[in-house]
């Protein structure tokens, strides 16, 4: 591998790992504005509430990290037709548990990985692809889920949402004067 493919790399790694972050925590700025009465709501039969999408990101996540490069990512514990059921009785926390050891997997793998380990062969539910697709995979999947939570939330909190973005009508403002990043 030649000086330029490690650089590429490195960079790809970090720019996901960055491109993970800011989505994980676009959706939970998102959910801290719902209550638990909204957080479990669907808004209509066919739709999932956010605690559904936080559960099945939570396990999509902990069975695609978990020994990312040597098993198949649909592991045989996985139980996903269940991430979109939530009993009557379910707790906020304990799904918003599912949701961080889900993140938490993605984000301690994903530090492990060498430019390198881009090109190595994995699979997920058989099916075989590059380490970087399946990185490409995963995020458009995450960030899929994370739009329909803001989605969600905003919809539910109507005219008390508090925006993610620059708000309406401030863009020419946000252009001379943007917020500092953190």
């Amino acid at each position: 591998m030649t000086a330029t493919d490690t650089s590429i790399g490195t960079i790809v790694l970090e720019d996901t790992a960055l491109t993970f972050q800011r989505q994980k925590e676009l959706a939970e700025r998102a959910m801290a504005q719902i209550d638990d009465d909204q957080f479990f709501r669907a808004i209509d039969a066919e739709s999932n509430s956010v605690a559904v999408i936080v559960k099945h990101v939570g396990g999509n996540l902990r069975s695609r990290w978990t020994d990312f490069l040597t098993t198949d990512g649909e592991k045989p514990d996985r139980d996903r037709d269940n991430e979109f059921v939530v009993a009557d009785s379910a707790d906020r926390a304990a799904i918003m548990a599912t949701w961080a050891s889900g993140w938490e997997t993605l984000f301690s793998t994903v530090a492990t990985l060498q430019p390198a380990d881009l090109a190595a062969t994995v699979s997920i539910r058989g099916e075989r692809m590059t380490a970087v697709a399946a990185l490409h995979r995963a995020l458009a999947h995450v960030s899929q889920h994370v739009g329909q939570i803001v989605f969600l939330a905003k919809h539910l909190r109507s005219s008390s949402w508090k925006t993610l973005s620059i708000p309406r009508g401030q863009s020419g403002a946000w252009l001379t004067a943007p917020p500092a990043r953190h």
